[in-house]
């Protein structure tokens, strides 16, 4: 932490001012402290696993109680991405003259924390017909590809999944060899939006698609979260970004067909039943995570639902296109 009388830092690229006392932190040791305070249970994965079989009955993302990583949306989230890929893939086959069958995609998660979205998003789109040639999750914490590695393993996934430890500003694959990037409400983690989205244009190819689920990432232009959201959602962890400034990054970050879905009437609905069911089973929640994980899983969905019902965060799905002539 700087000194009192230090210079105060600029905030990072888009996003609201930090207050002078939070200043700037070490992005992996700050995400990674963060998300062992709130899930440390899946550190010791194998253990957990057994306790989520014996109450839910279910392997895999979908006996996990939408509660490892998956974000504030869960699994109703993730069917939005997979929604959107299959419209797109749809109308990718329909414009090349296909039989509908269509070809398979290569696809990459930014910011994928232990994976369970992304396996999830998997799952969901083998259901609905759309063939995954080759997935990657993108993370920064090493901790977290570690513990998604060994959860893909288990479940057989390494032939078309494969974690890659590094800054989703900076992922080590080629240029244009992606299909379809997601964001499953990992955005308020990059203290650099901009950057991410520029590196998301940068793998996709022409045509390609991005879809991102803003949860707690958007703010209306000239308002900020109160300090009650940050209790739980603090400084240095989470970053906010005006909804103009988000959508100028997609411009710079050559996308087209910029659609945003207003999510705040659907999000407010499904954090109460969200919240409904942490309550209900928050014995059986807390014998899996912990009881102060399950305290937190409540008190963060608690503050991202006011801030919604107050207006001072907007829930979107973004969809966008990359231009056939970015390069």
């Amino acid at each position: 932490m700087p000194a009192a009388d230090s210079p105060r830092p600029p905030a990072p690229e888009g996003t609201e001012p930090e207050p002078v006392a939070s200043g700037p932190e070490d992005q992996p040791g700050a995400q990674y402290r963060y998300h062992r305070e709130l899930f440390p249970a899946l550190h010791d994965w194998e253990r957990t696993e057994r306790s989520i079989v014996a109450f839910t009955g279910e392997r895999g993302p979908r006996g996990l109680l939408g509660l490892d990583q998956m974000g504030h949306f869960g699994p109703q989230g993730c069917d939005l991405v997979a929604d959107a890929v299959v419209a797109w893939a749809s109308g990718r086959d329909r414009g090349a003259g296909g039989d509908g069958g269509g070809d398979p995609v290569d696809l990459c998660e930014l910011g994928s924390g232990f994976g369970g979205a992304l396996r999830y998003t998997l799952d969901r789109l083998t259901d609905l017909a759309v063939r995954v040639r080759r997935a990657y999750g993108v993370e920064l914490v090493a901790e977290h590809c570690a513990v998604s590695r060994r959860i893909s393993r288990a479940q057989g996934r390494t032939g078309t999944l494969a974690e890659i430890c590094a800054s989703a500003a900076a992922v080590p694959l080629p240029d244009a060899s992606l299909d379809v990037v997601v964001v499953t409400g990992s955005m308020p983690h990059f203290p650099e939006p901009g950057e991410v989205l520029r590196e998301a244009g940068r793998l996709l190819r022409p045509g390609g698609l991005l879809v991102l689920t803003e949860e707690v990432s958007m703010t209306p232009d000239g308002r900020t979260a109160s300090p009650s959201f940050r209790a739980t959602h603090p400084y240095g962890v989470f970053f906010t970004t005006p909804l103009t400034e988000r959508e100028r990054q997609l411009a710079l970050a050559g996308f087209q067909d910029v659609a945003r879905l207003d999510l705040t009437e659907w999000a407010t609905a499904l954090l109460a039943e969200r919240l409904k069911v942490v309550r209900i089973f928050h014995g059986s929640v807390a014998g899996i995570y912990g009881t102060a994980s399950a305290d937190l899983i409540r008190d963060t969905l608690t503050a991202a639902r006011a801030e919604y019902l107050a207006g001072r965060l907007l829930p979107a799905l973004f969809t966008a296109r990359r231009s056939d002539g970015h390069a």
